[in-house]
C-alpha cells in the first residue's frame, strides 16, 4: 500500500490521527495532515484504509505499492 496526502485539501478534522496514529499526524500551527509513513505495514492497512474513508476532505489518497 501507498498512501499520499493532499495537504491543500486538508481541513485538519484529524479523523485520520485518530483512526490510524502510527500513520498521520497533525502539524501543530494549524492541523493540517503529516504523513509519517507513505507506506505503512499490512498490520496497518485496514486503519489506514479507515481513515481514508472518514476523511471529510478526500485528502488521503491510497495505491497499489
Amino acid at each position: 500500500m501507498k498512501v499520499t496526502v493532499d495537504q491543500d485539501r486538508c481541513c485538519g478534522a484529524g479523523n485520520c490521527v485518530l483512526t490510524a496514529p502510527e500513520v498521520f499526524d497533525q502539524r501543530d500551527e494549524d492541523g493540517i495532515v503529516v504523513l509519517l509513513d507513505p507506506t505503512p505495514a499490512e498490520d496497518h492497512h485496514t486503519a489506514v484504509r479507515d481513515a481514508a474513508a472518514v476523511c471529510p476532505a478526500a485528502a488521503i489518497a491510497l495505491g497499489a505499492g
